[in-house]
């Protein structure tokens, strides 16, 4: 008998989230169903009073508590025990060898070997009502999605900037995309963040997992070759956890070299799909009308920021001419650089 996530492209299936021929009671048992066949992954280093709130919430949402496995780098402030509080699963490895995409694919092939589904967050992602990650499940009702990713709000107390970038890149309005879609989104096609996604276990498998030998951005390699192997990324609006950044100024220049490197490293991908400027210029556009109509004292700040993600960006794209010790100056992510 074959559980929920064995289904190939193409092939439909019965049960429909948003069917108005199905009841909301039938659809949600059916995406409890497909939650037990998931696996929680979520590393975790000094996750502090964040990370006890995100435990608890998680603790609440999900079906079982051993569903979820939290690795562990070697952390001081006993979020280690926060999460063996809540009955998850703790596995420890050595700071030292933490990456974004290996330490995650570790994870999945130790641990998902059965399962059809695995959902990944972050230490500082606070799932949002029980039904959140059934919801994040609901977009492989259609068997050509490979992996979902849901609508993350702002923390409470973020600053304009933060609430501005959530609600841009996180619409109340569900959607579908496919590599059809590049000529009009560019690279932004192959948007999805591992704070809130799960994958369909055989898509992940199919598309040879998350990489390892890049800075940040598994999440957005994974979509990219899913796209292009003809698989679909859902965004489920309706699957919410709370997450966002306030990122300094000079944290601003380092997350957008980071961004830049990532690209340089997997630039073939990244070709392929193309360079939208009319995003960029959308989301530039939005901004400021949100700003100066929200908060018009931080107009300055926002020109500032835009030039620094445009400077860290292009840096990072030429990161290969700049000395080690540049580098790792202008990265958010230093430890890559000190390997």
């Amino acid at each position: 008998m074959r559980g929920p996530g064995d289904l190939a492209i193409g092939e439909s299936v019965s049960t429909s989230w948003d069917d108005p021929g199905i009841s909301g009671s039938i659809a949600l048992q059916y995406y409890k169903l497909c939650l037990s066949d998931a696996r929680v992954i979520i590393p975790v280093r000094n996750g502090g009073a964040r990370w006890r709130e995100a435990a608890h919430a998680l603790g609440r949402a999900v079906g079982h508590a051993d569903q979820v496995i939290v690795v562990d780098s070697d952390s001081t402030d006993g979020s280690d025990r926060v999460a063996e509080e809540q009955g998850f699963s703790v596995e420890r490895i050595d700071v030292r060898t933490f990456n974004h995409g290996r330490t995650r694919q570790e994870a999945f092939a130790r641990h998902c070997r059965e399962a059809s589904f695995v959902i990944y967050l972050t230490q500082d992602a606070v799932v949002k009502g029980a039904e959140s990650l059934t919801n994040i499940l609901s977009g492989f009702n259609d068997p050509r999605v490979g992996a979902t990713y849901g609508r993350q709000l702002p923390h409470v107390g973020a600053r304009p900037i933060e609430v501005h970038g959530n609600q841009i890149n996180f619409p109340e309005q569900s959607a579908v995309r496919s590599f059809a879609d590049a000529p009009r989104l560019g690279v932004k096609t192959a948007y999805i963040s591992n704070s809130f996604a799960a994958y369909r276990a055989s898509a992940l498998r199919e598309c040879g997992g998350f990489p390892s030998h890049l800075i940040l951005g598994e999440d957005a390699y994974v979509a990219m070759r899913m796209l292009l192997s003809g698989w679909r990324i859902a965004y489920c609006a309706n699957a919410w956890v709370s997450h966002s950044h306030g990122y300094s100024v000079k944290e601003e220049l380092e997350r957008f070299f980071d961004y830049g490197v990532m690209h340089a490293q997997c630039a073939d991908l990244v070709d392929r799909f193309g360079n939208s400027t009319d995003t960029g210029w959308h989301y530039l556009r939005s901004e400021l009308r949100f700003i100066g109509r929200t908060a018009p004292w931080l107009l300055p700040e926002v020109g500032l920021r835009t030039l620094l993600k445009y400077t860290g960006y292009r840096l990072g794209r030429n990161h290969r001419h700049l000395p080690n010790g540049l580098r790792s100056w202008l990265s958010m992510t230093k430890g890559y650089w000190n390997a």
